[in-house]
């Protein structure tokens, strides 16, 4: 290892010396907070962060997306996409756990960016990253409004009602709740989630195995009738047409997992069990052509009384009574507590890029109890685009904020896996060894490329039928606004932010290992230190859920 870094005094100028890993100045660090006044409270216990990434990964994309894309594509192509979007993922996970064990950053993925590959990316892939929960926060809103249709009617109430009451409710607990009370609300709500995604996977395995009121044992039935792979109406036939149906669901797929580069390696394992099981059994107990499905395209009339959800449908497909309303109920949990978290994880987003300089300093700013209430305030007034709701049918609100999340989200898994290409190459560069590296990741530096290949071509063509004219079809420019308007976005943060501070990249032998990562390691060996306590310590329930318990999470 090198034992030439360079270190920034107080006037910003660059002093070149020979220093060790933990000689390092204590004022201000890039990404790294240090300031009482403007330091996050640090309440979440492991538990807290495992479950809450489990549950935040469990939202809308499974629940409600899933119907859209069932009913577009077939059984067949919304199982492979969701495997093969998992597979991407899980690279994307690795590359992003690889820099986060050797320094985790206040700042998140953008000092990583900022730290090994180019300021510039940093900012653009910060900003980018903030937009995703910016607009994800009003799609749960929007989901909410969907659910509640099930039983209420927007013609009788109007959906913003619910909005605002489900708006008020996150905001409050995001604020007056505090971290710590934050930490325990989301973990037994993810917890509820995670139960109820366990019974419906156990109820669609039972339907599908005849256990039913009907007694019909569908299990692949619906794959060969109405067929395993549906083709895109509208827009083509045969093999083609069955092509384009499979690839037109890599979007509601990619927005599904989006939200699961916040978990660590083995809540991502449960993560792709349970969605890839979840979508497995759901197109074995609903047909794709069901006019149940809300999202069936022309066969959703309005006014009707499709579910927004297909675990809904199958439930009265199966003739089970009161079930359907138990789920539909459950689901509204889902969306609530997707809702709240993603709040959380905006206002902490902004705050991360006013950590990291790329934002102005006063979203720094928290309260004696640590809650950054001029990044949370911001982050609620965005949340009021759900009132879209209030004037346009909510499925088509749905479905722009579905393409606008999906679209900030692939460009900040593009940038993570470039982030890790660089950090590979400056990594070697300064002969660090693996065996240094508390954790690597396992695809390595060629896995990220393909991976990355994969991530641009989704994010280039996940709105192609925008492109393709028919007789019967027009341009929808709404649609192309919505999935592409992110690439020109992300490119102006890019290269403005490059023009403008005139910007080099980091050169791998210069590329900052060691900056803050004592104080990281002093903090982990603290935090290590109290939590073997705490177990030495616990009795009862707490010392059975230490034992027995904890290592599911």
């Amino acid at each position: 290892m090198s034992d030439k870094e360079y270190v920034y005094g107080g006037d910003g100028a660059r002093d070149e010396k020979t220093m060790g890993p933990n000689d390092y100045p204590h004022e201000h660090i890039r990404g790294l907070e240090t300031d009482p006044n403007s330091t996050l409270h640090r309440g979440l216990k492991a538990r807290h962060i495992s479950m809450i990434a489990i549950g935040g990964a469990l939202g809308t994309g499974l629940i409600v997306g899933t119907g859209k894309a069932l009913a577009q594509a077939g059984p067949g192509s919304l199982f492979i996409s969701y495997l093969f979007v998992g597979c991407l993922v899980f690279m994307v996970m690795a590359a992003l756990g690889e820099m986060a064990a050797w320094i985790p950053l206040h700042s998140g993925f953008t000092g990583y960016a900022t730290r090994y590959c180019h300021p510039s990316l940093g900012f653009a892939l910060g900003w980018c990253y903030l937009m995703k929960y910016l607009v994800i926060t009003p799609n749960q809103l929007t989901a909410a409004a969907l659910v509640i249709q099930y039983w209420v009617k927007p013609e009788k109430v109007n959906a913003g009602v619910f909005v605002a009451i489900f708006l008020v409710a996150i905001l409050c607990i995001n604020y007056f709740g505090g971290i710590k009370f934050f930490g325990e609300f989301e973990f037994w709500l993810s917890s509820f989630k995670v139960i109820v995604i366990l019974a419906i996977i156990l109820f669609a395995l039972i339907i599908a195995c005849g256990g039913g009121p009907n007694h019909d044992a569908t299990g692949f039935r619906y794959w060969s009738n109405p067929g395993a792979f549906a083709e895109l109406k509208d827009y083509s036939t045969g093999s083609l047409g069955r092509f384009l149906g499979f690839w037109s669901v890599m979007v509601n797929a990619t927005f599904a997992y989006l939200g699961t580069e916040l978990a660590i390696r083995l809540t991502f394992y449960r993560i792709l069990v349970f969605y890839c099981l979840s979508v497995l059994l759901v197109g074995m107990i609903v047909p794709y052509n069901s006019p149940e499905l809300a999202f069936a395209n022309k066969q959703s009339a309005k006014g009707s009384t499709a579910a927004s959800s297909p675990f809904v449908v199958a439930a009265q497909l199966a003739g089970v009574k009161v079930l359907p309303h138990i789920i539909n109920a459950c689901i509204l949990v889902f969306v609530f507590s997707a809702s709240n978290s993603d709040l959380y994880i905006a206002s902490r987003t902004l705050y991360g890029l006013a950590s990291d300089e790329s934002a102005p300093a006063i979203f720094k700013r928290t309260d004696r109890r640590g809650v950054p209430y001029v990044a949370l305030g911001t982050a609620a007034l965005f949340a009021c685009l759900a009132f879209m709701n209030v004037s346009s049918d909510s499925k088509t609100v749905f479905t722009y904020f579905v393409n606008l999340t999906t679209v900030f989200g692939l460009l900040a898994w593009i940038s993570i896996l470039v982030t890790h290409l660089y950090f590979v190459k400056a990594r070697e560069a300064q002969n660090i060894p693996k065996s240094a590296m508390p954790f690597t990741a396992p695809q390595g530096y060629w896995g990220s490329v393909i991976a990355l290949f994969f991530c641009c071509l989704i994010c280039l063509t996940k709105n192609f039928t925008v492109f393709i004219h028919t007789a019967d079809t027009k341009f929808a420019y709404k649609d192309f606004i919505t999935g592409y308007i992110g690439i020109p976005v992300y490119l102006i943060f890019l290269f403005g932010h490059m023009i403008i501070t005139k910007s080099r990249p980091v050169k791998p032998h210069e590329a900052d290992f060691y900056t803050g990562k004592n104080i990281i390691d002093n903090e982990e060996q603290e935090y290590l230190e109290n939590q073997k306590l705490d177990r030495a310590q616990s009795t009862g329930a707490r010392k059975f859920y230490h034992r027995y318990v904890s290592w599911l999470f």
